[in-house]
């Protein structure tokens, strides 16, 4: 594993990279969290070791305002977000040993996976939404985001989040995006995997994103909430079989 941090305009995104043992040329799957989320976490560990197992090398990035990352949380916007993603794919373009690009992401990383997707669809072999959150701009739009309404006409300037906030810019940003757009731009092949139970992501999105996508399988795993909890088995095997296949 080697451990360093790639620059974006100055932000400094903590980033690991974990290769297969022994390959000097292999593909390389850029992994990515989710909101007030990180790259330690449970299920994304089990996402990089299927990818490894998978003869996948696996570049884990943690974006503006999270995990070891510059940038405050409170102000960290999803166009920030899709500026760092960029940075980071520019930076995976350029490592000699990479033979494909994959992304994939989890929960608001599962969002930016379906927006950076369709931007940069001529990079990725394929993409690997989790859990994507993207309802995101939909609810932003509403007026009801993160457990919090408001006068989506009026946009506060924080919102309360859990046990910290957010600037109502991150409300401003999200309004404007319009994650169609995207999916209809990248052609690929597609896997969604998502928790059978999650209570924060509806089904009904991710099921619409995977009538949306040109080439598109969605894994419900039964029993599992949105970070998978008891069932990561069943998150590896959806994951390893894939990059297998």
């Amino acid at each position: 594993m080697q451990e360093f941090y790639i620059d974006c305009d100055g932000i400094k995104l903590h980033s690991k990279l974990d290769k297969p043992e022994g390959a000097e040329k292999c593909p390389l799957c850029i992994l990515i969290h989710g909101f007030t989320g990180n790259m330690e976490e449970e299920h994304l560990i089990t996402a990089q070791k299927a990818m490894n197992d998978a003869g996948v090398a696996v570049l884990r990035v943690e974006l503006y305002g999270h995990g070891g990352s510059d940038g405050e949380f409170g102000k960290h916007t999803l166009y920030k977000w899709v500026t760092n993603a960029l940075a980071v794919v520019a930076y995976a373009k350029k490592l000699d040993f990479v033979t494909d690009l994959y992304l994939c992401g989890h929960s608001q990383g599962g969002l930016l996976t379906m927006l950076v997707g369709g931007m940069c669809a001529d990079d990725f072999k394929a993409i690997i939404p989790m859990s994507p959150a993207w309802m995101i701009p939909e609810y932003a739009r509403q007026g009801c985001l993160l457990g919090s309404n408001y006068d989506p006409e009026h946009i506060p300037d924080s919102l309360p989040v859990w046990e910290t906030a957010i600037d109502g810019d991150y409300i401003r940003v999200a309004q404007t995006i319009h994650v169609e757009d995207e999916i209809a731009r990248y052609k690929g092949p597609v896997l969604i995997v998502h928790g059978a139970i999650d209570s924060v992501v509806p089904l009904s999105y991710v099921e619409k994103a995977a009538e949306l996508y040109a080439d598109a399988k969605l894994i419900l795993v039964p029993g599992a909430e949105h970070c998978y909890g008891d069932h990561l088995d069943e998150l590896y095997t959806a994951i390893h079989d894939f990059f297998q296949n």
